[in-house]
């Protein structure tokens, strides 16, 4: 039985312990402030982008690893036999997954691809659990239903207090945006299918601090929940209390809070946040 290596990319918001505990792959995506282009967490940390995007001309302009290196890396993690797991951000927020896929047809490796329908610790609960089962040496097959189990078992929520940038990104209309700004909106959305559907819609935080109330309510009723995950944009002080309410309900459950990378931050804007989990 071959030996199966998982890779991923810098969306999926790891930690550097579980990184290399898991003995997991990232490739990192790239960003561009006015026309210098920065990698993530190489030479552009995410508080310095947070810093940086409000002061840029334009939105800055998120980018997949090259093909090139997707090719170059599974080359090299192939050499001894190995085949390889990819698992990628959902392919409606970034081109990954599709360079993933072409470098997969060039590469000397047997790579399997996939598009988690996620990001961030959404992307990160598939990561890790396959990567725990290939260490324990499940196959292939094995680890792609594992995969498939998890995916279809994770739940991401995403508020966005501030449309600007979903506006100048074309997600939404620029009247919306205008209209929500003006009369201070926020809104609540849920990642269905790749896709951003919209849950919850009001002025100011109360509709929105209502619905995480029901939202702590529902999960109660469940009694296999594997992790909470919460990642913010230059909003932790929030983020932190937010996760603080869900501990006091659910104190065994793993809940990491994650500043989220700059690929994310450009589509939502500064003070957004996301609650995940995901259940067996």
């Amino acid at each position: 039985m071959n030996k199966i290596k998982i890779v991923t990319d810098s969306s999926a918001e790891l930690t550097p312990e579980e990184i290399e505990e898991f003995n997991i792959t990232v490739l990192p995506l790239s960003v561009m402030i006015d026309d210098v282009v920065y990698i993530d967490g190489e030479n552009l940390s995410k508080v310095e982008f947070m810093e940086k995007m409000p002061l840029a001309k334009a939105l800055p302009k998120s980018s997949q690893p090259p093909i090139g290196k997707f090719i170059e890396t599974y080359d090299a993690l192939g050499e001894d036999g190995s085949e390889i797991i990819s698992i990628h951000i959902t392919e409606s927020l970034s081109g990954t997954v599709n360079a993933a896929r072409q470098a997969a047809q060039l590469s000397k490796t047997n790579v399997t691809v996939l598009d988690s329908l996620f990001t961030d610790r959404g992307l990160s609960f598939q990561v890790i659990e396959a990567a725990k089962m290939a260490q324990k040496g499940a196959s292939k097959e094995e680890i792609l239903a594992r995969i498939e189990h998890v995916k279809n078992n994770t739940k991401l929520y995403i508020c966005v207090v501030t449309l600007e940038n979903l506006v100048k990104g074309g997600r939404i209309g620029r009247v919306m945006g205008a209209i929500s700004s003006l009369l201070n909106v926020k809104v609540m959305f849920e990642l269905v299918g790749g896709n951003l559907e919209v849950l919850v819609r009001g002025r100011g935080m109360k509709p929105i601090n209502q619905w995480i109330t029901s939202l702590i309510e529902t999960l109660k009723s469940k009694t296999n929940i594997k992790e909470i995950g919460f990642s913010h944009a230059a909003a932790f002080e929030y983020t932190n209390g937010m996760m603080q309410q869900f501990k006091e309900v659910f104190p065994n459950v793993p809940m990491p809070v994650r500043q989220t990378g700059p690929v994310i931050a450009t589509h939502t804007g500064k003070g957004a946040f996301a609650i995940m989990y995901y259940t067996d």
